[in-house]
């Protein structure tokens, strides 16, 4: 399956998470809405992260995360 790479923000109840998603090239689940509502997937992968906590500390840089697809309260693309 072809794919491409997808800047997105998303945020928990604690942080503002932006980093690269992989998604489908075309088609089925190639939008970020049906890679985060697939039911199979309980994580959401990420590379090159910035994850900021949201009550104002420093920001941290890390080249892999994963996310509770659970804990994910708002998702755009960045």
């Amino acid at each position: 399956m072809e794919q491409r790479e997808e800047r997105v923000r998303l945020e928990t109840g604690r942080y503002r998470i932006t980093g690269t998603m992989k998604l489908a090239a075309g088609g089925y689940r190639s939008r970020l809405s049906d890679a985060l509502n697939a039911p199979e997937r309980e994580f959401v992968s990420l590379t090159d992260v910035t994850l900021e906590p949201l009550d104002g500390g420093p920001a941290e840089q890390h080249p892999f995360i994963l996310v509770g697809r659970r804990q994910i309260m708002l998702a755009a693309s960045a």
